[in-house]
């Protein structure tokens, strides 16, 4: 049986590549197939190959199925800024339709755990009206929320919490990962997340000196996702 989530955060720059890539890893390890996604993605470097993102390669050097970059990151754009704003002056229309395709096909392959990543968090915007949570709708996938632990985390994380729930999508788990390790009262702040958060906690990942999917795999527990 394939099993498919959406990885949001609760901001930016809070590691949810780091966790989505630890998950895939965690998740070859326990022996299932693995392939991903991310259909947009800004901040993208010149190669020869074309434009390519490190969190997108990240995601793809975890995958087990022969996905090549493109099928893994369709829209890739240079600009370090919010996606629909890198879209519109490529003049690129980037809606749920756009999107929607791409990794659509990618699932269809069935790897046993797939996941797509979004950009940013929970209300990112596209173009017009539409935001990365209507391609979450979309597609119909169940959440895992990423947890950036740092000062005024958990109003963040509440908040995503209830806006994925109140968009008719069951959050299926989130991961704490403690992007601040001076943060104060750390124990307690994720003690109040695991109260608060209507899901089980599939990880606290601590500050890494090096946090390669191996390592952050190593903090994860696949088992409340995977009959493993």
């Amino acid at each position: 049986m394939s099993s498919a989530y959406f990885v949001t955060g609760t901001d930016t720059e809070i590691g949810k590549t780091t966790i989505a890539a630890g998950l895939l890893h965690a998740a070859r390890r326990a022996g299932l197939s693995t392939a991903a996604a991310k259909p947009v993605a800004s901040g993208c470097e010149p190669s020869a190959a074309g434009l390519r993102n490190s969190d997108a390669l990240a995601l793809l050097g975890e995958c087990t199925l022969p996905l090549q970059y493109a099928e893994v990151n369709p829209l890739a754009f240079a600009p370090a800024i919010a996606p629909h704003l890198a879209a519109r002056e490529a003049g690129v229309t980037l809606s749920v339709e756009a999107l929607r395709a791409p990794v659509q096909a990618v699932l269809a392959k069935r790897a046993d755990f797939s996941l797509v990543e979004g950009a940013g968090g929970w209300r990112v915007p596209l173009a017009g009206a539409e935001t990365l949570s209507d391609l979450a709708i979309a597609l119909g996938l169940p959440v895992i929320l990423v947890v950036g632990v740092r000062l005024g985390c958990i109003n963040h994380a509440v908040l995503s919490a209830e806006a994925i729930l109140r968009d008719g999508l069951p959050l299926a788990g989130w991961v704490a990962n403690v992007v601040d390790p001076a943060t104060s009262r750390l124990d307690d702040n994720l003690a109040t997340l695991a109260e608060r958060l209507p899901a089980p906690c599939l990880g606290r990942v601590p500050h890494l000196p090096a946090a390669t999917p191996a390592a952050v795999a190593a903090h994860l527990d696949l088992s409340r996702l995977l009959p493993l």
